[in-house]
């Protein structure tokens, strides 16, 4: 069995609480009958979590850590058990809390075993998996344990020399204090846990692996006897956490993935009421510096998405990894055309995650040109495009026409669906090899991406950064494979959570071997859940019509829908390259979809229903002033 570090922060945390608002708790009585006042420092949740976090490359990341520029990982792994001799019991607990994060069995051999035990015991009481742990007599001999020194903390005195600073102790962790807080231990071991993470002592706590060859995605797809319990750890964190805003104040705790579909279902207008501007209900106190963002507003109001600091390097943490899944490689060149400006987060959140990749970005926004398309291609050889199709595909039209022998190898695209005769396009035109879609929520950031081996709606899922769940209407999962709509459950943002959140989006997952190398869920992505018109007790779906306008090399679709006088009226909207009879598409349809036909199974001397269709060149749609997208479905019979 795994053990996780978030585990034993949320197990330090309890005694940390109860220590400081009940003076006659438990664990408060414990530290004065043994006369140790001087642990309670020790229990800092927030300074551990804050080293862990660094030791790690990342708390949530944990057990393996992705590297930037290779795409392979390391892998963390306990040594095996751990013996403390109890000389300082500052030391030992520094020992005990650090060895049990790093997932090591821990035995003290100390003259206090009554209370040694009594403190694992504390540690244990929410019921939380940490490894085990025993005292035994200080002269006790420990098969197959492996001796650890915990090097004493050392309080430098002002304006003390170098040498005289040294000290005969060479593995101590020295911390030389500013005058102005000469004498104040608390001060100096406030943030005891990161230097120790920092310390070669910490480092000798576990093995770490280097896994050549071996990606995040795929060490995490066969980690198949550990999945459920390492998404369980990751649950009861962000329970815990989120525990701490007014919102979710009164969440139960929860045991792992099992308790998941108890906890109440957020849907948007929740979203909207409690979080910024309106409401500070969804705050925990995190620190800031990290960013807010908004939705491009193109399904309704714009809403704001407030990221801490950890959120933020989290994101960062795991969009690496998948930007190299969807087929950017070293060495790239890469040309960024995703929406920017009023807080919304395409480009914001895109540049500091490619700041860190090995390529050359040329972030242009939406102000991209034809002309910079064809200056960055002859000039400085980019090779790739990140973009949405809606504003892309023209772009790209134009210039392959100002310049017939114009390349592009890769095209990764978000938003909203590429068809698919703009990829045959991309390919016979473009000589394009890489097509990639990433699928992302504005309020959860990326929920899903496509390997080279996945098309069109399927997309692997990113479970250990945005938990899926397929349910109906009324909230209840449906069964496997199965369409529905979609909740998420952010694993990694602890500000302004969001737990079991109805995204508005439809879609079904399976499982699927995938010849990239990753097994596991895949999600099939239907698009908006209002991604339907429905008329005359009939129903259609966005996605269907698509896909059935595709043989005319449609790129794009709206359906607009209204209501006057009884008789409604659904107008048609394409766009594409090519001019298109819109006489030639109506008859399609109406055939095609017997609910779009304008004799129904009623009174024919009734006009009830109209079908309209306009045809568009490509381009002429609106596009969504903030986020680029085209709004695919507008009912304005809801109005």
């Amino acid at each position: 069995m795994r053990y996780y570090p978030t585990d034993l922060i949320l197990a330090v945390e309890l005694v940390e609480r109860e220590i400081s608002a009940e003076p006659g708790s438990r664990a408060a009585r414990l530290l004065a009958d043994a006369g140790l006042p001087g642990l309670r420092g020790l229990f800092d949740s927030a300074g551990l979590a804050e080293g862990l976090d660094e030791l790690f490359g990342g708390l949530s990341q944990y057990p393996w850590q992705p590297l930037i520029d290779t795409n392979d990982v390391y892998e963390f792994s306990p040594i095996g058990t751990l013996v403390l001799d109890d000389r300082d019991a500052r030391d030992t607990l520094r020992g005990l809390l650090l060895g049990w994060a790093t997932g090591n069995e821990i035995v003290i051999r100390t003259h206090r075993q009554p209370f040694w035990h009594e403190l694992m015991d504390l540690l244990r009481q929410q019921g939380l998996p940490l490894p085990a742990g025993r005292a035994v007599d200080a002269h006790a001999h420990v098969p197959d344990g492996h001796l650890v020194e915990v090097p004493a903390v050392v309080t430098v005195p002002p304006n003390t020399t170098a040498a005289a600073a040294a000290g005969p102790d060479t593995n101590a962790v020295r911390v030389r204090l500013d005058p102005e807080l000469a004498g104040d231990r608390a001060a100096a071991t406030g943030a005891i846990f990161t230097l120790d993470c920092r310390a070669a002592w910490v480092h000798r706590l576990f093995h770490r692996d280097y896994l050549m060859g071996t990606r995040l995605s795929a060490a995490r797809s066969r980690d198949t006897d550990e999945e459920t319990g390492r998404l369980g750890a990751k649950l009861r964190y962000l329970v815990q956490r989120a525990r701490r805003t007014p919102y979710y104040r009164d969440l139960p705790p929860v045991r792992g993935l099992e308790d998941l579909p108890l906890l109440p279902i957020m849907d948007k207008a929740d979203l909207e009421q409690y979080s910024l501007p309106f409401s500070r209900a969804l705050c925990s106190g995190a620190p800031p510096t990290g960013e807010v963002l908004r939705s491009g507003g193109s399904s309704g109001a714009p809403r704001y998405v407030v990221y801490s600091r950890t959120d933020w390097h989290n994101m960062v943490r795991e969009a690496i990894p998948l930007f190299y899944e969807l087929g950017l490689d070293k060495g790239d060149r890469l040309i960024n055309m995703l929406y920017g400006g009023k807080l919304y987060g395409g480009m914001t959140t895109t540049v500091a995650e490619l700041s860190r990749m090995p390529l050359e970005c040329y972030t242009t926004a939406q102000l991209a040109s034809v002309d910079d398309i064809l200056m960055l291609c002859a000039s400085f050889q980019a090779n790739a495009v990140l973009a949405q199709p809606a504003m892309l595909l023209p772009l790209l039209r134009d210039a392959k026409a100002c310049q017939p022998d114009l390349k592009i190898e890769k095209v990764i695209y978000g938003g909203t669906p590429m068809a698919q005769s703009d990829r045959a396009w991309l390919r016979e035109q473009l000589g394009t090899h890489v097509i990639s879609s990433i699928l992302a929520a504005n309020d959860g950031a990326q929920l899903g991406y496509q390997c080279g081996e996945l098309s069109g709606t399927l997309h692997h899922i990113c479970a250990d950064y945005n938990f899926i769940e397929v349910v109906d209407q009324d909230g209840n999962p449906v069964p496997v494979g199965e369409y529905g709509d979609l909740l998420i459950t952010s694993m990694q943002k602890f500000e302004g959570p969001l737990i079991r959140y109805r995204i508005g989006d439809c879609g079904r997952i399976f499982q699927h071997d995938c010849g990239c190398g990753v097994s596991g869920q895949v999600l099939e992505y239907t698009g908006r859940s209002d991604g339907q018109i429905e008329m005359m007790a009939r129903r259609v779906l966005y996605s269907d019509v698509l896909t059935a306008l595709d043989v005319f090399g449609v790129s794009r679709l709206q359906l607009e829908i209204t209501s006057l006088a009884g008789k409604e009226t659904v107008i048609v909207r394409t766009e594409s390259p090519t001019a298109l009879a819109a006489r030639e598409i109506k008859d399609f349809l109406a055939e095609k979809f017997p609910a779009l036909a304008e004799r129904h199974d009623v009174d024919a001397d009734l006009d009830m229903f109209e079908l309209v269709v306009e045809c568009l060149p490509e381009g002429r749609l609106p596009r969504d002033a903030v986020s680029g997208k085209i709004k695919t479905v507008i009912d304005r019979r809801l109005r």
